[in-house]
């Protein structure tokens, strides 16, 4: 059967930057070994199936699948299929609908635009601390980096999650970051193996002025050697910046940056909400392009 899917490159505005996305509009009766076995074929950090959703008044439901696995949550592909969606359902009029992942309700709020559009979804399940972790030489080795590279201000290293777990190495600037190269062994063996093998590693030093933080993002075991934007990861930065980044009550809009060592530039727009010293809310955002249209024999 031929099945009509899309490619996107997602946050960003421009083709052939950001993080590339496939989704499979006609993803509603395929199972899971299916969707996987296509998600291998695309090859891509995440491939997204479309399917009816389940709830009255939501737009869709998604399934999501890297290379190896499938995730209950992600971000480029939250971004990149409402703006799809909000492109099929014609116009170029803010649209605003949930959509349903394996993580829970997803609200969204788009902007089409004549070749994408730009989309900002609330985060489904609060970021929440799950680790902390001591052996930060094991991890800068594993990382290709020295003791002495890691560290910044208050920031301490933990894993936290918002729905993926992601380890948060905070390393000294863009000189270190740059240096990274991972040694999937050692890796796999320093940021706790099996689904806590995913490391978000990040500085102050930013490449374009009005940025506020470089990142890069590794998780092999996801078959997903280093992703150009991981929203995911940056909805789990959002309680862990709360706790460490001194940010007071009231709104604070971030840019992180990420992808500028693989060519593939891109930039995560972060909302935290604060108050009373505690996150009460988070969003993510960011720009999708249209790439590709066609067809798949499934």
């Amino acid at each position: 059967m031929r099945r009509r899917f899309v490619t996107l490159d997602v946050f960003t505005d421009k083709r052939f930057a950001g993080n590339p996305l496939a989704v499979v509009i006609d993803g509603e009766d395929l199972d899971t070994a299916v969707m996987q076995t296509i998600a291998r074929e695309f090859n891509l950090s995440e491939t997204v199936f479309v399917q009816p959703p389940e709830g009255k008044g939501h737009r869709a439901k998604l399934r999501i699948f890297t290379p190896a696995r499938e995730l209950p949550f992600a971000g480029h592909p939250t971004v990149g299929t409402a703006v799809l969606l909000a492109r099929l359902d014609g116009g170029q009029a803010v649209r605003d609908f949930v959509l349903e992942e394996k993580v829970g309700l997803v609200p969204c709020r788009v902007q089409p635009s004549a070749d994408g559009g730009r989309a900002t979804f609330d985060i489904p399940r609060a970021s929440a601390k799950e680790a902390e972790t001591r052996d930060t030489s094991a991890m800068a080795a594993a990382v290709g980096l020295s003791a002495a590279d890691v560290g910044l201000e208050s920031f301490p290293t933990e894993r936290w999650s918002a729905g993926n777990p992601f380890t948060f190495l905070p390393v000294k600037g863009l000189d270190a970051i740059g240096r990274v190269q991972i040694d999937v062994a050692a890796f796999n063996k320093a940021f706790g193996g099996g689904d806590h093998a995913a490391a978000f590693i990040f500085c102050r030093e930013a490449s374009e002025r009005d940025h506020d933080f470089h990142a890069r993002m590794f998780a092999p075991v996801m078959g997903v050697h280093e992703d150009p934007a991981t929203g995911s990861a940056v909805a789990a930065f959002s309680g862990y910046l709360a706790a460490h980044g001194g940010y007071k009550d009231g709104e604070h809009r971030l840019r992180v940056e990420q992808g500028y060592e693989m060519g593939r530039p891109s930039v995560i727009e972060l909302t935290l909400k604060i108050a009373g010293g505690k996150l009460t809310g988070a969003s993510i955002g960011g720009g999708a392009v249209i790439m590709m249209d066609g067809t798949i024999e499934a």
